[in-house]
């Protein structure tokens, strides 16, 4: 299976995309595709959604992209059988020709988007090129690069942003392919369609190639991928087809993108002792809910402050106005006032480092993207949800213009495309 990456090809001062054979599920092979794909690994809920995704087909991508087994070396070994397993049984089959994939979602509120997915030439932050905006965990990195380099894979696309200008370009060549039949069309469980098209047309990709080549990408989803990709692009010589990562871009001035916040869940700190350790350093007050309106509370602090809502003692407590003078000593001075000012920077060098002195770690932190699972957990498990306010996009570009780096999940940029739907070998 040919890919990306097999000839030297020049750099450039923008993004590079590059047609690749696609690796997909034969149809009828399968019981659904529906019933294959997954939401991105870091989405997915454990241990329920990982169970419910198992057992929804014995080929789901879950079992790929979230092995399970007592060792990570067992785990990963058990991915690469798995996917080598479904190339030769015929599961999974390369497309016969190198292309690039239009790629559409919809769903029943109105969410339209269209982006492409390509193999993109990898370049660190520092070519500005390609703008990451959140911190990494570095377990977390080594633990994908594991599992890459034992399935020899892109297993799923990050979901990058650019600004185009709407129509012409990329965006052209989208519109036009998505007016024919597309190679696949499936509905998932959450209400969203998706329909997926092959662009192999040379002046197609030209057009595609022409447009990208002066433009500069953002990271939405897949930090840790895009590090993952960077470190075992380290160990291999150039050049390869480690040269590339496998990523969807999508043009925001044509689909903007929903900004979403993730939220924590303390595993290990019930709510009342949350709320005695803040000692008025914070004011406190509880909301009532339902959750709706419990968030509708949170906003409207947000808009003067900083402001969490906890949950998990099945009642809601909104907490703001942080004393100045604890910011004053727990927040680094040095970077731009947007980055102090973030709500997940007063979390985690406030509240995480300094109040409650809870490292950052899963055993004692979670991070959830669904608000009402978070709290669902947390009053199961006796732990404490801390609900976030999403941060205005805005931010987030200025600050990654600016190279600088968000705490870690600051945001959720969606919708994020499906697993399942095309993979990328590398071998």
């Amino acid at each position: 299976m040919n890919t990306a990456g097999t000839a030297d090809v020049p750099a450039r001062m923008g993004l590079d995309l590059t047609p690749f054979r696609g690796l997909r599920y034969d149809p009828d092979r399968v019981g659904s595709l529906s019933a294959v794909t997954s939401p991105p690994y870091d989405v997915v809920v454990r241990p329920d959604g990982l169970h419910h995704l198992e057992s929804a087909d014995p080929h789901n991508i879950v079992r790929l992209i979230l092995p399970q087994a007592p060792t990570p070396g067992i785990r990963n070994e058990q991915a690469a059988d798995t996917l080598h397993r479904w190339v030769s049984e015929g599961v999974l089959r390369a497309d016969a020709r190198p292309g690039l994939y239009v790629y559409e979602q919809r769903d029943d509120e109105g969410m339209f988007q269209r982006g492409v997915i390509g193999a993109l030439r990898l370049s660190e932050p520092s070519e500005g090129v390609v703008l990451p905006h959140e911190d990494v965990m570095p377990h977390v990195v080594a633990d994908r690069a594991a599992l890459m380099r034992a399935t020899s894979a892109n297993l799923e696309p990050l979901l990058l942003t650019y600004r185009g200008d709407g129509t012409s370009g990329t965006t052209a060549v989208i519109e036009r392919t998505a007016k024919h039949p597309p190679l696949l069309s499936t509905t998932t469980e959450d209400g969203f369609s998706h329909r997926l098209w092959a662009v192999t047309d040379p002046a197609d990709l030209a057009e595609i190639r022409a447009d990208l080549a002066h433009r500069q990408a953002l990271i939405a989803d897949g930090h840790h991928r895009w590090a993952t990709y960077l470190r075992v692009r380290g160990e291999h010589p150039s050049p390869s087809p480690w040269d590339y990562g496998l990523v969807l871009l999508v043009d925001t001035a044509r689909h903007p993108l929903r900004v979403r916040a993730i939220h924590r869940l303390l595993h290990r700190l019930p709510v009342p002792e949350a709320l005695a350790a803040l000692d008025g350093s914070f004011r406190v007050r509880q909301v009532d809910g339902p959750l709706s309106e419990a968030l509708s509370a949170l906003s409207v602090a947000t808009a003067e402050g900083n402001a969490f809502l906890l949950a998990g003692d099945g009642t809601f407590h909104l907490v703001d106005r942080p004393s100045p003078d604890l910011l004053a000593r727990t927040i680094p001075p040095d970077p731009p006032e947007a980055w102090r000012t973030l709500d997940a920077t007063v979390l985690h060098a406030t509240l995480l480092d300094h109040v409650w002195r809870i490292p950052d770690v899963p055993e004692h932190i979670a991070y959830i993207h669904d608000t009402a699972t978070t709290v669902a957990k947390a009053e199961r498990d006796g732990g404490t949800a801390v609900l976030m306010h999403p941060v205005r996009e805005e931010v987030v570009r200025d600050l990654a213009s600016q190279g600088v780096t968000m705490p870690r999940k600051s945001t959720s940029f969606g919708p994020k495309p499906a697993s399942g739907l095309v993979l990328r070998a590398l071998l």
